[in-house]
């Protein structure tokens, strides 16, 4: 799980990374970059080099705590598929797949419906040649088909998944000074890069008033790919989950971070070698996407897997282990769904097609495009 930064001032790096090499060529060249490029160029950087999840890496994420999360996420594409009239012919789409931890466990779930099973095909969005070899690695026996970019993917009737992909996108962000709202840039000065200036800015109307120093954040990048998603599902059918950690209601914060060895780092610090993220904007998703899609949510990620049965799994997984075993599914069912741990923080979006047969579980009626008093 990954939560704000609390930490601003640390030593910089002893040698630049390939990443901060790339950035203070480009800086010393044409002047400071936006935050938005600044991520991209780590971010890229980052992951081409290394496999990043689990213990040994910087940071868990839901698929590696425990099998209950691909197993809910596996039966809530089993239950969409039925509502559909059980289609001969389903692409599953996962963007982001990480080391294929949450496409095993879903796929292990739908092959106990043969026919769902032989209906669905597997495509990866994954851009980094090492996680692509990790993936092959675990699901060769599902023939999965890689893309670099959703748009690769042929189109027709889908189902979405992408669990902690958005936060990873790159961000704008604004901050207001005494002349007014700037965008927020990098440059790299004293052997460090350090936040600057840009240009004038605009930001939303109910922001213009904000006290000197507040920062607002936006994600085109983000924004780009919800607006894929939708005309994909408005076009071809299915549906789409999209799960990460962020707000429902946009407004004021510095939420961009960076996290090495499960560790907080300074954002700007260690470019490539530290993981840098920044909290979704699910207001301005779902607003995306909803004059094309049916928009469901977004929930509070506890919720969410409780109303999908979580917790007698987690029950009937018990029932069959020992006292050590017992106490790590209780853990790990905690972490996922526990409001001080992941189950507040993280939200989840459903997206249906206009017009589609499918409910999507986990959702009620209540859920839909709105927003909670407090934001969360």
């Amino acid at each position: 799980m990954r939560e704000a930064n609390p930490l601003s001032n640390l030593p910089p790096p002893e040698a630049l990374t390939p990443a901060a090499e790339k950035l203070v060529a480009r800086i010393k060249e044409a002047g400071p970059v936006s935050v938005a490029e600044f991520m991209q160029i780590a971010a890229s950087h980052y992951y081409a080099a290394r496999d990043a999840f689990g213990v040994e890496g910087d940071f868990i994420t839901a698929p590696e705590i425990s099998q209950m999360f691909g197993e809910m996420i596996g039966a809530w594409l089993v239950d969409s598929w039925m509502q559909l009239g059980k289609p001969a012919a389903v692409k599953l789409i996962e963007l982001g797949p990480g080391r294929g931890t949450l496409a095993a466990d879903v796929m292990r779930t739908i092959s106990a419906w043969p026919d769902c099973k032989a209906a669905f095909s597997l495509h990866l969005v994954e851009a980094s040649p090492l996680l692509r070899q990790k993936q092959a690695e675990l699901l060769i026996r599902h023939a999965p088909t890689w893309y670099e970019t959703l748009v690769e993917v042929p189109e027709g009737l889908c189902f979405i998944i992408a669990n902690e992909f958005l936060d990873a996108l790159p961000i704008e962000q604004f901050i207001k000074t005494s002349q007014g709202w700037r965008e927020r840039g990098v440059g790299f000065e004293d052997g460090k890069f350090v936040f600057t200036l840009l240009g004038s800015a605009n930001v939303p109307a109910e922001f213009l008033d904000a006290p000197e120093s507040s920062i607002f954040e936006t994600s085109t990048a983000s924004l780009a790919v919800m607006a894929e998603i939708s005309n994909r599902l408005a076009q071809n059918g299915g549906a789409a989950l999209l799960i990460d950690y962020g707000h429902k209601k946009r407004g004021i914060g510095d939420t961009l971070q960076s996290l090495h060895k499960h560790q907080f780092s300074p954002a700007l610090a260690h470019p490539g070698r530290d993981d840098i993220t920044a909290h979704v904007d699910f207001a301005a998703c779902a607003d995306v996407a909803a004059p094309l899609v049916n928009v469901h949510g977004p929930v509070k990620q506890g919720e969410f897997l409780s109303r999908l049965g979580i917790v007698p799994r987690a029950e009937a997984l018990g029932e069959k282990a020992d006292d050590d075993q017992r106490r790590l599914i209780e853990a790990a069912l905690r972490r996922l769904v526990s409001p001080s741990a992941m189950g507040r923080l993280f939200k989840v979006l459903g997206l249906t097609a206009k017009g589609s047969s499918i409910k999507p579980a986990g959702f009620s009626k209540g859920d839909g495009h709105e927003v909670s008093d407090d934001g969360s």
